[in-house]
């Protein structure tokens, strides 16, 4: 546990210390106009609030006890967010899960708060918004599996391990067979996996986190960024998991330089400066 600690503030510090101001101020918020949302139905009571990539999805499980909003953008979209709900029904938002801790996909969280809204988490994800000194700090937390019951609807929460953060949490709606998998899994040529090592992100571990998720029984996935899409996307997604760890061992193992890996990672998994900041240093230290 210590030499994970120690590693973890390591890459952390390596990390953070070469992230652009604009990255911050991005993942934040900061300077960001209201998103352009549209409302895309899944069911009569299931919504998704999209926008074109950043920030991320939010879903919306309406009842009549309240909503249940997976995700909540960035503070400057919560105007818009509820302006969306108010399209489908007059119930306040009763509970608000966060997917991870990055603020495009909590930032409201203050704002829903204010409005008696239930924020709940991952503790992990609680613990990197303390450390962040993020507005709106999740009241509940989970740690494996939880059950909210609303409106006589069920709501699964499951923290199966670390991926894209250490806190990353997906939404498993049973009676809609329909799963809300934040940013564990991305959909579209623009959202390769980006792995938060200072968030206690994991490429190694990754791909077991979605063999959790892929026995789950579903068929559709709200993606954390991207179009709603199928089961056999996130399939496809897990396996793009394992071909990046293997090349990236595989050029670690010849010796290859960090310009050589970064490069490659370029070309041949889509990464951008993003990506790079995130990740690289981080997954060549885990995947020797």
């Amino acid at each position: 546990m210590l030499k994970h600690t120690m590693v973890r503030l390591a890459v952390a510090a390596a990390v953070y210390g070469g992230l652009s101001v604009a990255y911050v101020q991005q993942i934040q918020g900061q300077g960001q106009q209201p998103s352009q949302l549209s409302l895309v139905k899944l069911a009569d009571d299931l919504y998704v609030i999209h926008n074109d990539f950043v920030p991320g999805n939010s879903t919306a499980l309406v009842t009549n006890e309240g909503v249940v909003l997976v995700d909540d953008k960035f503070e400057v979209d919560y105007d818009n967010i509820l302006a969306q709900l108010r399209k489908v029904t007059n119930q306040p938002v009763k509970y608000v899960i966060n997917t991870h801790h990055h603020g495009d996909h909590s930032g409201s969280n203050a704002r829903m708060q204010a409005m008696n809204a239930v924020v709940i988490a991952s503790e992990q994800a609680r613990e990197n918004m303390v450390e962040a000194r993020q507005p709106g700090v999740p009241t509940i937390t989970v740690k494996d599996h939880a059950h909210i019951y609303l409106g006589g609807k069920d709501v699964e929460l499951y923290h199966f391990g670390r991926a894209h953060t250490n806190g990353d949490i997906v939404v498993y709606l049973p009676a809609h067979r329909t799963l809300v998998a934040g940013d564990m899994f991305t959909y579209g040529d623009a959202t390769p996996q980006l792995i938060d090592y200072a968030g206690g992100g994991s490429a190694k571990e990754w791909t077991s986190t979605l063999d959790s998720v892929l026995m789950l029984d579903f068929d559709r996935v709200v993606p954390g960024h991207g179009t709603v899409t199928t089961k056999a996307e996130v399939r496809r997604f897990r396996e793009g998991t394992v071909a990046f760890r293997n090349r990236v061992h595989e050029m670690l193992v010849q010796n290859r330089s960090r310009a050589e890996v970064e490069a490659m990672l370029r070309k041949e998994f889509n990464w951008a400066d993003l990506h790079v900041a995130r990740g690289l240093d981080g997954a060549m230290a885990e995947l020797r």
